[in-house]
């Protein structure tokens, strides 16, 4: 190239500042450029506190330390997801833990007792008995060993998303992105289709080669200029706002979110260094904005406090086609689902690793765009089902929300094969196979909610004497009291960062 290919990223926020610290990163030997413009006036919405283990490999792939990042953005670690009340007993709770090497013996046993289970016998199939994050999360044990430990633990993070789009920020502009504030006058294409440049409302212009999208749910270059249609995904996806408050940190920082069903929706509790972040997610479709906040504060014991709420729209659903011309969308540009098993910044890291291993500086084919769009949307629609399916299994009757979520037929051929299976006793590990969807959420993923859940038949009245036999791998006490010995390797979570 004789010219710099130039990079022009419409919006800030944790997406545009992830993407331009991992381009810088990937195409540091390149001959590029990359401008983020982002507005003072437009805040960020901050539902995403939360992440999956994948967040841990954007930060090891840019060498940023751990200890860095997340002193500056309050973050405390996260092995597990705690469901509570979706059953309908409110005092009933599950756990989705992250799937760690330790756990590849009682992954086994885990995935036969559940086939057991199924089939009358009535064995132990709690996922926090068969994964060691299970253990950790109910001792808030955070998973860095403290000895010569052999495996390693996977877990990922909570943290202030304001803060970190402000670290991303400060390293992305020290590693040569060039950093404007303004707003966005106007869009602009060429005879092709392409945009061809930004305007500013100050009448500064920024000409790109290519353009990333992360204006946010407005997607004023994707959707309003290129014109790319939204698929919506609210005939099976309910809720479309969010009301969040924060309370003080907890003493005893626990290691995993809670999501506590709530008459219309679910709350969020995500403990930081800090403060714990609330919210809850709701559908206006069923309840009102102030009678949301009302039923957040009398759940927090917040009736009578002066702390101010702040109330949050949600669309969603996904772009039709994430990468059209020469404009790539990102996060809430490109598609939404829900903060429920913390998947938005997982979308947004993996679209952007998967567009810079396919992107070329010199012409990016139809075909190339076609393979790419297919995938990212294959993404999107793994993550919806998986979600889906926890409101569709919910066991509640406490109000019409829930009731019409479970009564909800308009579900993939996917998710509807899967639930077949399911119920008719069938080898699930080999219908998840058939589908190919256990690269998006794992075996074991999907029975940590099938089987937390307890979606089983009575228990036979006449069971055998053992049940060794029956598929029961490893007794109870033996695999609990070696997940206890293991847990004596990690230290409290709040003890941790007090030392540090």
């Amino acid at each position: 190239m004789t010219t710099p290919h130039r990079i022009v990223i419409a919006g800030g926020g944790t997406a545009g500042w992830m993407a331009a610290n991992l381009l810088a990163h990937r195409w540091a030997n390149q001959a590029v450029t990359i401008t983020l413009i982002e507005s003072e006036d437009i805040g960020t919405i901050g539902v995403g506190e939360g992440s999956t283990p994948t967040l841990k490999r954007f930060f090891q792939t840019l060498d940023i330390p751990e200890y860095d990042w997340m002193e500056e953005c309050q973050a405390t670690y996260k092995v597990n997801i705690k469901f509570t009340g979706w059953n309908g007993n409110n005092s009933h709770s599950y756990s989705h833990p992250f799937i760690s090497q330790l756990d590849v013996f009682s992954e086994r046993a885990f995935h036969v007792n559940a086939l057991t289970r199924r089939l009358g016998l009535d064995v132990e199939t709690r996922p926090d008995k068969f994964l060691i994050a299970g253990y950790l999360a109910k001792k808030n044990l955070a998973p860095l060993p403290s000895h010569n430990f052999p495996f390693d633990i996977e877990y990922g993070y909570h943290f202030d998303s304001l803060k970190l789009g402000r670290f991303l920020r400060e390293r992305a502009k020290s590693k040569g992105v060039y950093h404007v504030v303004g707003n966005i006058e106007s869009v602009h294409t060429s005879p092709s289709g392409d945009i061809s440049h930004l305007v500013c409302q100050d009448g500064q212009k920024l000409d790109g080669d290519l353009f990333i999208d992360c204006t946010g749910f407005s997607g004023l270059l994707l959707q309003k200029t290129l014109g790319v249609p939204f698929r919506d995904f609210s005939d099976n996806l309910f809720n479309d706002s969010a009301v969040v408050l924060p309370t003080p940190a907890c003493a005893n920082l626990p290691v995993e979110t809670e999501s506590v069903a709530m008459s219309n929706g679910w709350r969020w509790q995500i403990p930081l260094r800090n403060r714990t972040g609330n919210g809850y997610v709701y559908s206006q479709q069923y309840q009102e904005k102030d009678a949301a906040e009302c039923e957040l504060r009398r759940a927090l014991g917040m009736e009578n406090t002066d702390v101010e709420a702040k109330h949050l729209s949600m669309r969603v659903g996904q772009c039709e086609r994430h990468w059209e011309k020469n404009c790539l969308a990102l996060g809430l540009s490109q598609g939404f689902i829900e903060p429920l098993e913390a998947t938005a910044l997982h979308l947004v890291q993996t679209s952007i690793e998967l567009f810079a291993d396919n992107y070329s500086f010199n012409e990016n084919s139809a075909q190339q765009r076609q393979a790419f769009n297919q995938e990212v949307s294959e993404r999107f629609e793994r993550v919806r089902d998986y979600i889906v399916c926890h409101y569709k299994l919910n066991g509640r009757n406490d109000s019409n929300y829930w009731r019409d979520n479970r009564a909800n037929m308009k579900l993939s051929e996917s998710l509807l094969s899967l639930l077949d299976v399911w119920y008719r006793k069938g080898d699930i590990v080999e219908e998840i196979k058939r589908q190919g969807i256990g690269r998006h959420f794992s075996t074991t993923s999907w029975h940590c909610l099938l089987s937390g859940y307890g979606v089983y038949p009575p228990p036979a009245l006449n069971q055998p004497a053992s049940l060794k036999e029956s598929g029961d791998l490893f007794e109870e006490k033996k695999l609990a009291a070696f997940f206890n010995r293991c847990s004596l390797n990690f230290d409290k979570q709040s003890t941790l960062f007090n030392a540090g």
